[in-house]
């Protein structure tokens, strides 16, 4: 029983700590997710350590240090994406419709058959724009029944699980589909018109993930994600940046992302708004992505009721107000963040 248990927990620290080694490979990467469950199972695994194992023993307590010391490092990641933390986007104070800008996006799952339970929740909630990952031509034909209330779009369908669609109901200036890294994988961008006139640039991506069946290691996906922070952050003015990045909030990848972009995530001091996997409630993190630039207060942000797909869909309103006193809100980057990301492209 002490050895299984000892074993257990050398297993469990080094899942914890590999991470750190910023080494790409998928199998590593992968741990960067599952940080809320790591934190269970070390609360679990401390207290079995005390019911089960020597007490009188100095190992025992090195032991229980190093699950501590874990548990913190864990914390540290995740304790951001909870009510308790100051919000890094604050809550908007007054209507204000001429620049109000609302969002669905929604991996829809290519071969997911429900389209009318996700054009339901569209009609539902009454996005400006709603924008879908993993639309192949079938989904276009289905969500092309949105085109009387939602005029302007950019489609790139795709039987690849990264076709692309974007319906909006404010214009679309500027709009194109590019393919940053890979050549099957597109990105989106337009400036969108809100109603008072504002531009806002907006880009929707979708990289693929690090896994056996993907790629090898995370490379292309951490290109990606700064090669839209660094557009992101040259562009100055109002700018988003929304959906399925394959990679969970509190990731090295992502830190990196806000740093180098400069945009803000509504999601700290809020929640975590996991949006994958809808089938099990033990094992979800948040892959669905919105950042936004510091122009930006919170209307209202959730998640939706499943529709078929292994993703929920996000719901968020955002308003721009152009002095707010969130400038200096968010992650900075140090010359260490900036050498990783040249890394990153290079």
């Amino acid at each position: 029983m002490n050895t299984v248990l000892l074993w257990a927990n050398i297993l469990l620290i080094f899942a914890c700590l590999l991470p750190l080694s910023r080494n790409e490979h998928w199998l590593i990467r992968s741990l960067d997710f599952p940080r809320l469950q790591f934190s269970v199972a070390l609360l679990i695994m401390v207290a079995a350590d005390l019911v089960v194992l020597d007490l009188t023993r100095g190992w025992t307590w090195a032991l229980m240090a190093a699950l501590l010391f874990c548990l913190c490092l864990q914390a540290w990641w995740i304790l951001p994406y909870g009510p308790w933390h100051k919000k890094e986007v604050g809550d908007a104070r007054s209507p204000d419709p001429d620049n109000t800008l609302s969002l669905i996006t929604a991996n829809v799952l290519t071969t997911n058959r429900d389209a009318e339970a996700l054009i339901a929740q569209v009609r539902a909630f009454k996005p400006d724009i709603l924008v879908t990952l993993e639309s192949d031509s079938w989904w276009q034909q289905k969500l092309d029944a949105l085109e009387t209330d939602y005029p302007y779009s950019i489609k790139c369908p795709l039987d690849n699980l990264y076709g692309m669609h974007v319906y909006s109901r404010l214009p679309l200036v500027n709009a194109r589909t590019e393919y940053l890294v890979e050549e099957d994988v597109p990105s989106m961008y337009a400036d969108v018109v809100l109603p008072s006139g504002q531009r806002v640039q907006a880009h929707f991506l979708h990289p693929a993930p690090p896994s056996p069946t993907e790629n090898a290691t995370s490379g292309p996906r951490d290109k990606e994600l700064v090669l839209v922070a660094r557009l992101a952050d040259g562009a100055g003015g109002p700018r988003l940046v929304t959906g399925d990045l394959n990679d969970v909030a509190w990731s090295e990848t992502t830190r990196l992302f806000r740093k180098i972009s400069g945009l803000l995530d509504p999601r700290v001091g809020r929640g975590m708004f996991n949006s994958f996997h809808t089938k099990y409630w033990f094992c979800r993190w948040p892959l669905d992505h919105l950042f936004i630039s510091h122009h930006f207060t919170l209307s209202g942000m959730q998640r939706l009721a499943p529709y078929g797909s292994d993703h929920f869909a996000i719901f968020a309103e955002i308003v721009f107000v152009a002095e707010n006193g969130q400038k200096d809100n968010g992650l900075e980057a140090d010359s260490d963040d900036k050498s990783m990301a040249r890394d990153k492209i290079s």
